[in-house]
């Protein structure tokens, strides 16, 4: 069984220019445009049973649009379990995320460098500590040497503040900067995914960041549209895991986590 906890779809006039947009940030093609229709091809192709799908607000007028196909989407496909997003200048965020609660979502996405804002930013705690008492986890795009934003230090601060808040910081805690991850947050009582990182970060370093961080902190992510699933289980299948590590990374952890 495999929960892929990292995913991302697109409404259909929109998918192919959205997935084009990320493609262009990260000056990497992407494999899909992001349809539902082509992660749920893409994922029955390594057995994926539930995908957690997300959505991300870049303006503050496409949170409740966003958050709204999500829910559609997680109507129309029982193999979906449906995040909201947020976005720093979005007012109504205390309604909002009581809406989405209420709608099933299980959680809130946020990429802070699409959003353009610090992820420890003191007008953001207000937001945080509404989703700690709603008991929805915070998955965040970590990392990224280009800007200042999400790095691991500022993801150890944000958990410092907020140490109820269930945070999953994405790509092995820092997308580009995975010795920052390991300096700052190895041990904290934070989530990790694997999506966006084992195409480059060594298998004997991915090794000991699961050692030092704890395999039951992990969660298995693809990043679709920009990874196929078939290339994702590859990419993990190299690293050195018992069976039941690997288990616990498919689909325990992520259980245990949302409460399965």
């Amino acid at each position: 069984m495999i929960i892929d906890f990292h995913c991302h779809i697109y409404p259909a006039k929109i998918a192919e220019k959205a997935s084009k947009s990320v493609g262009d940030f990260y000056n990497y093609p992407m494999k899909y445009h992001g349809s539902p229709e082509e992660l749920l091809e893409s994922g029955s192709k390594i057995g994926v049973s539930k995908y957690v799908v997300l959505p991300v607000a870049t303006k503050a007028m496409q949170v409740e649009p966003s958050n709204n196909f999500i829910i559609e989407q997680c109507e129309e496909h029982p193999e979906f379990i449906g995040f909201g997003t947020m976005h720093p200048d979005y007012d109504n965020y205390e309604a909002e995320l009581h809406r989405i609660k209420a709608a099933g979502l299980r959680g809130v996405k946020l990429h802070s460098d699409f959003q353009m804002f610090q992820i420890d930013a003191a007008r953001m705690d207000s937001v945080y500590d509404i989703m700690t008492d709603l008991e929805l986890p915070l998955i965040i795009h970590a990392g990224d040497k280009r800007y200042d934003f999400s790095g691991p230090q500022r993801i150890l601060n944000l958990h410092k503040k907020h140490p109820k808040l269930t945070l999953i910081a994405a790509h092995f805690g820092g997308y580009s900067e995975w010795d920052k991850s390991m300096e700052y947050l190895a041990g904290e009582d934070v989530y990790f995914d694997t999506s966006s990182t084992l195409e480059w970060l060594p298998v004997e370093k991915a090794n000991e960041m699961i050692r030092a961080h704890g395999v039951e902190k992990f969660l298995f992510g693809s990043d679709f549209p920009m990874w196929d699933h078939e290339g994702e289980l590859e990419r993990f299948n190299r690293l050195d895991l018992t069976e039941e590590e690997r288990d616990m990374i498919f689909h325990k952890n992520a259980e245990k986590l949302l409460k399965l």
